[in-house]
């Protein structure tokens, strides 16, 4: 799974909310498939996507969505 992020100032909030809630993150290029307006993006677990949205909504996080890797096409999920 993957948050992407339109402003590196919420791609790194995101990154120290989630990584307090010990979810394990990477950070990474936004992949040229997804349009955002920061280069920055969020790998996380498919397990832990109802955490990630939670924290995402409890703390405001403005995102781009969130989106899954399905046949090596990038899909934006409902939040």
């Amino acid at each position: 799974m993957l948050i992407a992020f339109d402003s590196t100032q919420q791609a790194l909030r995101a990154e120290m909310l989630l990584e307090y809630v010990d979810i394990e993150i990477d950070i990474c290029p936004t992949p040229k498939e997804i349009t955002a307006g920061c280069a920055l993006s969020i790998h996380f677990p498919a397990d832990d996507l109802e955490t990630v949205k939670q924290v995402i909504v409890d703390e405001n996080v403005e995102v781009r969505g969130i989106f899954e890797l399905i046949d090596k096409d990038y899909v934006q999920i409902d939040m």
